[in-house]
C-alpha cells in the first residue's frame, strides 16, 4: 500500500469521509492528545480489556486510522494478531509507520476498507473494536451487522465512542468544552474546519440507549454502556450471539 498523502481542505460533503481524514491526518495524533487532556490512552486501554481476549485471539479494529487501538490490542496481548481497516490511506500511512517503528508489523496488518461492507468471511475474528469512528459511518446500522458477521459467536465488539454529558454541573463544563473549545482549539492548531464537524457530529450522535438499542436490532448482545470520564466518552460491549 503506497497511499499519496493530500493537504487539500475537503470539500464540505466529505466531512466525516476519508478523505476529511487524509486532509488532517498529520497532525491528527497530536490534536487527539491535546484535545483529549491526553486521557485517550487510556480510554483505548479500558476498550482493549472489555474485548476480553484470549490467546492468540484474532482481532478486528474498525476505523484504525494512525492505529493507536491496534497497537494497544497487539501492546495489552502479545499473541494477538491485528488487522486494521481504514477509508483514509494517509491515516493508515502513518499507522504504518507506527507499527513498524514499535516492532509489531509481524502481528498488525493494515488495509483500506470500508467498515459497512467487510471483505472478510463469517466468524473470521475474535474480537472486533472501533474507537472514535461509528460516529462518522454514514449507515451504523450496516456497519454493526457487519461486525456481527465477522466475529466468531461468544467474541465481543467494543466501541468507544464520544458524547455530550447530559446532566450535572461536571457535564455543563464538558458541553462548554464540546462545543466551544473543542473547535477554537482545533482550528487554533491546525487551521481545519474539521473540528467543527467534530463537535457537530457529536452533538448529532443519538444517546447512549439510543445507540445500545441499534446495536441489539444488528444482532449483538449489549452486555454494558459505560460512561468514561464524567461521561465525555461511552465504551459499548457487545458479545456475538
Amino acid at each position: 500500500m503506497n497511499p499519496q498523502v493530500t493537504t487539500a481542505a475537503p470539500e464540505p460533503e466529505d466531512l466525516g469521509s476519508g478523505s476529511m481524514f487524509d486532509a488532517i491526518a498529520e497532525r491528527y495524533d497530536r490534536l487527539n492528545r491535546i484535545l483529549s487532556l491526553g486521557l485517550d490512552h487510556g480510554w483505548r486501554r479500558r476498550t482493549v480489556e472489555a474485548l476480553g481476549l484470549g490467546p492468540d485471539a484474532r482481532v478486528l479494529d474498525l476505523a484504525t486510522g494512525t492505529a493507536d487501538l491496534a497497537i494497544a490490542v497487539a501492546s495489552q496481548h502479545p499473541s494477538a494478531r491485528v488487522t486494521g481497516s481504514d477509508p483514509s490511506g494517509n491515516m493508515l500511512a502513518i499507522g504504518e509507520q507506527k507499527v513498524g517503528e514499535r516492532g509489531l508489523a509481524d502481528r498488525i496488518s493494515l488495509e483500506q476498507g470500508d467498515a459497512q461492507s467487510l471483505p472478510y468471511p463469517d466468524d473470521r475474528f475474535d474480537g472486533c473494536c472501533i474507537a472514535f469512528g461509528i460516529r462518522n459511518v454514514p449507515d451504523r446500522a450496516k456497519a454493526l451487522r457487519e461486525m456481527a458477521r465477522v466475529v466468531r459467536p461468544g467474541g465481543r465488539v467494543a466501541i468507544l465512542e464520544l458524547a455530550e454529558p447530559d446532566h450535572g454541573l461536571l457535564a455543563l463544563g464538558a458541553r462548554f468544552y464540546i462545543r466551544v473549545l473543542v473547535p477554537r482549539i482545533g482550528a487554533w492548531l491546525s487551521g481545519a474546519r474539521e473540528y467543527r464537524y467534530l463537535q457537530e457530529s457529536i452533538q448529532a450522535f443519538p444517546p447512549a440507549e439510543v445507540f445500545a438499542a441499534t446495536m441489539r436490532e444488528a444482532g449483538l448482545d449489549v452486555l454494558g454502556v459505560h460512561p468514561l470520564t464524567f461521561g465525555v466518552v461511552n465504551l459499548y460491549v457487545a458479545r456475538v450471539p
